[in-house]
């Protein structure tokens, strides 16, 4: 049984977005479930690209990713208060899967554009998550 579903997004693809966002909540609409949605920003790899940017860029960052996934989540389901919001740094699939644990999901929805040839040799974040997750993943294709 589906309890809480955790959607990932990406903040750079907001129609398509929005339409996964209105999946999710259909979801867990009909199982009864409690929904998070959640977005990665990433991080700055090499710790000497980080010394070029000004003290509290990455923080500034987080909050501006977090103001827009607030903006997406009330555009794609206006009305809908009782959603978590949750904006992480790093490696998408590795926050996504941690993510997993801060919403203590048991369903993962995300979304995946149409494969192309550099998605076949070094695989995407959705094909990451589904190989690594320790729930269920539903892939939306855009």
């Amino acid at each position: 049984m589906t309890r809480h579903i955790l959607c990932a997004v990406d903040l750079t693809h907001g129609d398509a977005e929005q339409a996964l966002l209105r999946e999710a909540a259909a979801l867990a609409d009909f199982h009864g479930a409690t929904l998070s949605v959640v977005t990665v920003i990433p991080d700055y790899g090499m710790t000497i690209v980080g010394s070029f940017f000004k003290e509290g860029t990455m923080k500034d960052a987080l909050q501006a990713a977090s103001d827009q996934l607030h903006v997406l989540v009330a555009q794609a389901l206006p009305g809908r208060d009782a959603v978590q919001h949750i904006v992480k740094s790093g490696t998408v699939y590795e926050e996504v899967l941690d993510a997993v644990d801060i919403a203590q999901a048991d369903l993962i929805v995300i979304g995946a554009h149409k494969p192309d040839l550099a998605d076949r040799l070094q695989g995407p974040n959705s094909s990451r998550v589904v190989r690594k997750s320790p729930c269920s993943v539903l892939v939306v294709r855009s």
